[in-house]
């Protein structure tokens, strides 16, 4: 394939270039400003169709670590060679420069020249090296895109599931992924039932309460500000009181910070009958362990602030002081995009998580992003809260309703954040499917 610039002093003056030389079909690889004007990279639309026809661009998708997928068209395979060349001559030339510089008797000032021409020499390639990867990338991007066109037209299905997948809230990658891995010749009840069966067995939940209410332990509930920490705390506190009776029940607090930060969670105890213990170093917890070591089930309501506050590290680190094991369960506000709640989970994931909890599910539009992060990162979801009442607003984190719930809230038709079946084609082809995704169970 013949890959050509065009240079113009505006995107209008390149774009007349590249109808000029490559005419009306030319397809278009990148157009970015440049030093001095607009660049485009294009070539031929019947080049395209003969490397596609003859690369079966079917199979157009490169997956990081997808060992049985081949590499996609021969333009990919060409780039990755001509990298690779370019890798072994950055690597040659340095050998070579230790060589020279090894066997040298010359004082340092006399070789100035020639090092700085090394220097210059090594820029260039990296350079050069930079641009054949954005290359890749965008070249990458571009087949996916066309692949997916295609497959729009061959399956239907395919694309409506992808469809499907983004509108609940579910991220491109994920999303793109099992579409592709959607078994051929099944209508849309199937396809979906499928769906839902991966969605499962990638979602862990604990099936009972024996895990928390039974088993006993020391819980920790953390998260950024306004998750709902404290009500969900009293939720959980009322639940335990509910079965086991407030005798073997102990309530601490470390929002000794906000003014009357820990009343809210005072008031829940002196409902339930329960003592609340106000910490605000490692010293008061350790204490406050001590004097409760004899209960069955503590439970401790953490101070709220945002996931880029340095004051989480102090909180995971005040936490993680202790001599008891204390279990720590993040709240998620099913309100949050799947960029935020990864965010958050990367700033509290300290020394290890070891459950989540869903809350303000009624408050959600989408609850797809919530269950595609808790599905990346491999957490184990405890319960799901969706409202202030204590405590029927709590319930044990069932998988298959959530996952009918994220595939069936019904949006409206002309909702903003939709996309457009004209739209996938691009969205997939942006997709990056590597890491956990590519991992999940039962594919």
């Amino acid at each position: 394939m013949n890959i050509k610039r065009f240079f113009g002093k505006s995107s209008r003056e390149a774009l007349t270039m590249v109808r000029k030389e490559l005419g009306d079909d030319a397809v278009i690889l990148s157009n970015r400003a440049v030093s001095g004007g607009n660049e485009i990279m294009a070539f031929r639309e019947d080049e395209m169709n003969a490397m596609m026809n003859g690369e079966k661009a079917v199979h157009a998708f490169n997956y990081d670590q997808a060992k049985h997928d081949d590499e996609p068209t021969a333009l990919l395979s060409l780039l990755n060679k001509k990298i690779a060349e370019e890798h072994q001559r950055v690597d040659a030339k340095k050998i070579d420069s230790h060589l020279k510089d090894s066997n040298t008797q010359t004082h340092t000032h006399d070789a100035d020249p020639s090092d700085t021409s090394n220097v210059a020499t090594s820029k260039q390639m990296a350079l050069m090296l930079n641009e054949m990867r954005s290359m890749r990338n965008v070249i990458e991007s571009q087949l996916a895109t066309i692949a997916w066109s295609n497959i729009q037209q061959r399956e239907p299905i395919k694309s409506e599931m992808l469809g499907a997948l983004l509108s609940a809230g579910f991220s491109p990658a994920l999303s793109r992924y099992l579409a592709e891995k959607l078994p051929a010749n099944l209508d849309s009840k199937k396809a979906n039932a499928w769906v839902k069966h991966i969605l499962g067995k990638n979602l862990t939940t604990i099936e009972n309460e024996t895990e928390v209410l039974d088993q006993g332990g020391v819980f920790a509930l953390i998260g950024p500000t306004g998750v709902g920490k404290t009500t969900t705390t009293a939720k959980l506190a009322a639940r335990y009181v509910m079965k086991h009776g407030t005798q073997n029940l102990g309530l601490i607090t470390t929002d000794a910070y906000r003014v009357g930060g820990h009343e809210q969670l005072r008031i829940y105890g002196k409902i339930l009958g329960v003592m609340v213990y106000a910490v605000k170093d490692e010293t008061d917890l350790a204490i406050a362990l001590n004097e409760l070591k004899n209960k069955h089930t503590i439970l401790i309501d953490t101070v709220g602030v945002s996931q880029r506050d340095r004051m989480v590290t102090e909180q995971t680190a005040l936490l993680s002081s202790s001599k008891t094991t204390i279990k720590k369960l993040l709240c998620l506000n099913a309100t949050n995009t799947g960029e935020t709640l990864t965010d958050v989970i990367m700033a509290y994931k300290g020394k290890g998580l070891d459950g989540c909890i869903i809350t303000k599910l009624d408050e959600a539009a989408t609850i797809g992003s919530a269950l595609d992060v808790i599905i990346r990162e491999k957490l184990k979801l405890y319960y799901v809260t969706s409202g202030q009442r204590v405590p029927e607003d709590i319930n044990l984190a069932n998988k298959t309703e959530l996952i009918s719930l994220a595939l069936n809230l019904k949006t409206p038709a002309n909702r903003p954040f939709q996309f457009l079946a004209e739209e996938l084609p691009f969205v997939a082809g942006q997709a990056r499917v590597t890491g956990n995704i590519s991992q999940l169970a039962e594919i």
